[in-house]
């Protein structure tokens, strides 16, 4: 299922674990506990059917393929929400191994947008993420395509948002590729891109919210990204600008 414009779409990055086999369920409860009553307990099948998973934890453990979990989903057609997460064969910088890919979607309605930061926060912390970003679909078209290059040639990034570069030209894992609406950055990504600086993140610090694993949770604006408002863009903007290393900007 692709998320639509009345959605918020969550996407964490995180290190592939052969080990930890618990990974999978614990980053599906944590979603669960951060959205009182949401019960993930079904899924797709390939003819589009909604498929009901009563016992859904034994389900995930035997069902886990590609170094993830399959699709879930709730029974809410008016308030969807969706979790799937897999491994990704291509690496986060340059020379870096496979990594850990999570993808939630939320509602973009008042209990969803109240929530997200918990959302972010649980499924990112579960995944031992190093970061990711929580931004509502529209904006979060925009932002993709401000990596280069694109499948028509070079990038050209609308509203003046800056060309960030590919994953291979980027130095490290821990770097984020780009921002969002809400900010997961792990304590190794929040070190490599300089944050707090509190004489420089006075503003974002007001907030952000630090994380169990010293990691952290930095919105840009007080409502959900949107390009079309001046402020949101002159926000995250300047969210550029503080932090050249996003996008594998800065000099090497």
């Amino acid at each position: 299922m692709e998320p639509s414009p009345s959605e918020l779409a969550i996407i964490v990055y995180a290190p592939v674990s052969s080990s930890d086999e618990g990974r999978a369920l614990t980053i599906i409860h944590g979603l669960e506990r951060a959205l009182p009553g949401l019960r993930l307990g079904w899924t797709i099948s390939e003819k589009g059917d909604l498929v009901e998973l009563p016992n859904r934890d034994e389900w995930v453990a035997t069902h886990r393929a590609h170094g993830g979990f399959p699709f879930l989903c709730n029974d809410d057609g008016d308030r969807p929400v969706t979790i799937a997460g897999w491994e990704n064969p291509n690496g986060l910088a340059a020379g870096s191994p496979p990594h850990f890919e999570v993808h939630a979607d939320l509602p973009l309605d008042a209990a969803g947008i109240a929530a997200t930061a918990t959302v972010l926060e649980a499924v990112a912390e579960g995944a031992q993420a190093f970061w990711g970003h929580a931004t509502p679909f529209n904006a979060g078209v925009e932002i993709a395509e401000q990596t280069a290059p694109t499948l028509a040639g070079p990038p050209s990034p609308s509203r003046g948002l800056p060309v960030l570069k590919l994953p291979r030209d980027i130095r490290s894992p821990e770097i984020p590729h780009r921002l969002g609406w809400l900010n997961y950055w792990s304590a190794a990504a929040a070190r490599a891109i300089g944050f707090p600086d509190p004489s420089r993140d006075a503003g974002l610090l007001t907030s952000a919210r630090g994380t169990p694993s010293g990691g952290w949770v930095v919105r840009l604006t007080d409502t959900p990204l949107d390009l079309d408002n001046r402020a949101h863009l002159d926000a995250l903007l300047k969210a550029y600008e503080r932090f050249p290393e996003i996008g594998g900007r800065s000099a090497p």
